[in-house]
């Protein structure tokens, strides 16, 4: 449900724009502000520092200390601005038809669905942070977080979209599972919120695609 309320705040954003008469572009900039003023850009972070550790190291011990560090590198700069980029394009297409905020919120709803999903699959790869203060969720939490953002994006978008736009953000999810399982043997803060990023990543570009 925090993921429906940064949609929700998010399209707020969108409105307020197209209200005053600027572009889809200049209101998806202001989207992903909002965004990231909301959560404190900490997904974004995560994205970067796992582009950063899961490529940049040559070991499990050396990949977890670059995630860990703040600074951020060549790998994390250039998965930050592609996927801004991707998001920012995917976005100036559907809101080109006006705020949609059926479609924001239910994609801030399926994007936080993985971070549960991947937490309750895999071990803490560090024993530490964020991740392992929050807790590992069980079986069954996992369950009720998927259960509840699938079924606000079928009321929101309609069962064909929302279904869409869950399996191709699982798919991709997916993907960062086998590499974080393979590189460091588990999940990290960083690596959720990466899910985070690619999940909503994913479930715009469906809906951009079905709104074009």
């Amino acid at each position: 449900m925090v993921g429906a309320g940064v949609g929700a705040l998010a399209a707020l954003g969108a409105t307020l724009a197209l209200a005053l008469g600027l572009t889809p572009g200049v209101a998806a900039t202001l989207v992903l502000a909002v965004q990231a003023m909301v959560t404190g850009a900490m997904h974004e972070d995560g994205l970067a520092d796992s582009a950063d550790g899961l490529w940049g190291g040559w070991d499990k011990a050396r990949r977890l200390e670059i995630m860990h560090d703040s600074r951020i590198g060549s790998y994390g700069v250039l998965a930050l601005v592609l996927a801004c980029l991707a998001r920012w394009s995917a976005l100036s297409v559907v809101l080109a038809l006006g705020p949609q905020w059926a479609v924001l919120i239910a994609v801030g709803a399926l994007s936080r669905v993985p971070m549960v999903v991947i937490a309750a699959a895999l071990p803490n790869a560090r024993g530490s942070g964020l991740s392992q203060a929050v807790g590992r969720p069980d079986g069954p939490t996992a369950g009720l977080a998927l259960g509840l953002g699938l079924a606000l994006s079928l009321v929101l978008v309609g069962a064909v979209p929302a279904l869409a736009m869950a399996t191709l953000a699982g798919l991709a999810c997916c993907g960062l599972v086998v590499v974080a399982w393979r590189r460091i043997g588990g999940q990290t803060g960083d690596i959720l919120g990466a899910s985070q990023q690619l999940a909503e990543l994913a479930a715009l570009a469906v809906a951009a695609a079905a709104l074009s």
